[in-house]
């Protein structure tokens, strides 16, 4: 082996002939021995391939800037509300719109060099080598992170008590549910402890503990700021937002936040130029209209909560904004739409494709995906149950009507037209207002309840049986993340 180097073992085994041959048999394809045998020649060239990629280096996102150390995991006396899943000592740059300004992140996005677990067994012992693309604007604006947050189990729920490290508690009541999944984002900027979080959400993981603490969350249109380097639920609807107390704050970390990722991202189109939000804000209500979305007040079942709402709208009134009602009937539906289009596919992403997605364009965080893959097969008892319950459906569906199927479709084509009932609204309407949930926080649950108890905090229902019983936990499952 002189002038030849060290011997290296190939990254993959390519196909033989005998596994065509037991695949030909599996897939029905009635090819003959021959035509075998020229596949699997032909083949040896596409294995080839695979193993030159290997051996290229990975490819990164870019070189991280800001001194850290790993930080400590807080024990129960130096976690407030036990809304913190690590600690840690990050300051930015030394000047900038965050600056001075402390920030939480939650643990479904990367920061270098400090373990993340997205509220999972499943991820133990996971750190990234890469900061995510909100952290390192972050950190070029300024900002301190001083932790990563609680969130619910996988991001796989909308009760805040799912979460490997236990429930997180609500500041104004910690007998009650802070909401998920970013749960701890929201328990932390209400309790004042940071001045800012990070959330994510696909189905209202920032916009339901936001309503459960009194704080701003802001889920923004989709694409407009970078998921690069977050761990995935389902890229069609994966969104990563500011929560904060005022919404001067939240329209401040949006804007640092937002904007074009250089094709990292394939959520996002080039050509991206958000404005600067803070500027945007000011107390002018002239000739301001706003729509009071009928479906979104006949859902709720709690008396207070219509009530509420419909003071705020009292009060906008009296400040001279236009107030009238306004309907969009498939607004009931959006569930339903949402669930077939995403709830399968979710599943998909999350333990078949590594939490990172596929079939896009953009940047892989490959350490993630790895870490994912194994810790899917090596500790699949781990998953927690709502997951399991999640692939349990998804897995049947797969089989029985394939992956990206007629209902995947269907829904797909339905996301579309219920966006553009929206858009015309908004062509009416500068806003649009309904009750963010149809209930308030709910008690947590009692310690060593069923799914179905631990489901129901969040008493949800499902839109896509209007007139028959509700569901409660299901809809807790499918949105609520």
């Amino acid at each position: 082996m002189e002038g030849k180097g060290l011997y290296r073992a190939p990254a993959l085994s390519g196909p033989q002939l005998e596994d065509f041959r037991r695949l030909n048999e599996e897939l029905s394809f009635r090819c003959s021995e021959e035509e075998l045998q020229g596949m699997a020649k032909i083949m040896e060239g596409v294995t080839a391939a695979y193993q030159r990629v290997s051996e290229f280096p990975d490819t990164s996102l870019p070189v991280v800037r800001y001194p850290r150390t790993p930080g400590y995991r807080p024990g129960p006396d130096d976690n407030p509300y036990n809304a913190w899943a690590w600690r840690c000592d990050i300051r930015g740059a030394a000047e900038g719109k965050l600056s001075g300004r402390t920030v939480g992140i939650k643990d479904n996005t990367a920061v270098a060099g400090v373990p993340m677990r997205c509220g999972s067994k499943i991820l133990e012992n996971y750190v990234p080598e890469f900061d995510a693309t909100v952290v390192t604007r972050i950190l070029d604006a300024g900002g301190h992170i001083v932790g990563k947050t609680s969130l619910e189990d996988m991001c796989i729920s909308g009760s805040s008590v799912t979460s490997s490290d236990g429930p997180v508690r609500n500041p104004t009541d910690e007998t009650r549910s802070a909401g998920g999944s970013s749960s701890g984002s929201a328990a932390l900027v209400a309790a004042g402890l940071v001045d800012f979080a990070v959330g994510g959400d696909q189905g209202g993981s920032i916009r339901i503990p936001a309503s459960f603490t009194g704080i701003v969350g802001l889920k923004p249109t989709y694409g407009l700021v970078p998921y690069t380097g977050a761990w995935a639920g389902e890229p069609t609807v994966d969104h990563l937002g500011p929560m904060a107390r005022t919404v001067a704050d939240c329209a401040l970390l949006l804007e640092v936040m937002a904007g074009y990722d250089d094709g990292r991202d394939p959520r996002q189109y080039p050509g991206i130029t958000p404005p600067e939000y803070s500027k945007l804000i000011n107390n002018d209500t002239s000739g301001k209209k706003v729509g009071m979305l009928q479906e979104g007040f006949e859902v709720c079942k709690e008396d207070s909560v219509p009530r509420i709402v419909r003071g705020v709208l009292n009060t906008m009134s009296k400040a001279g904004l236009s107030v009238s009602e306004l309907s969009i009937p498939l607004h009931k539906d959006g569930c339903a739409i949402w669930t077939a289009s995403a709830g399968q596919a979710v599943y998909h992403c999350m333990l078949n494709d590594g939490g990172v997605g596929y079939y896009s364009k953009g940047f892989y965080p490959m350490s993630l995906q790895e870490t994912t893959r194994r810790g899917v097969t090596s500790r699949p008892h781990d998953i927690p149950p709502l997951v399991k319950c999640f692939s349990l459906y998804g897995e049947y569906m797969t089989q029985l009507y394939g992956h990206g199927n007629k209902f995947y479709a269907k829904a797909n084509n339905l996301v579309m037209e219920l966006t553009r009932q929206y858009d015309a609204a908004l062509q009416k309407f500068d806003v649009i207002v309904m009750p963010t949930l149809p209930y308030v926080a709910q008690k947590l649950p009692a310690a060593g309840c069923s799914m179905y108890g631990a489901c129901s905090t969040s008493r949800s229902y499902n839109y896509a049986e209007p007139q028959k019983k509700r569901k409660r936990w299901v809809h807790s499952i499918y949105s609520c993340f």
